[in-house]
């Protein structure tokens, strides 16, 4: 069993009711970056990637943004 890291940016959104372009904007992060870490693509992330995420969406724990999930290797 492997563990792989999950970035939560598309429930984040949904709560929020905002768009990928939006967050773009707010963050000033590309929106092709954003829509890999959306879509789970990246092999690595950059902290200050979530640190605008966090501070743009006014999210103070961590947590809320990234998870570890586990999977089966079969």
């Amino acid at each position: 069993m492997g563990r792989k890291v999950k970035i939560n940016i598309e429930e984040l959104l949904e709560e929020r009711n905002l768009s990928l372009r939006g967050l773009s904007l707010m963050t000033d992060i590309g929106h092709d970056k954003l829509s890999n870490l959306k879509n789970q693509n990246r092999k690595f992330i950059y902290i200050e990637h979530l640190e605008k995420i966090a501070d743009a969406l006014g999210i103070d724990d961590m947590n809320e943004i990234i998870r570890i999930e586990y999977r089966d290797d079969e």
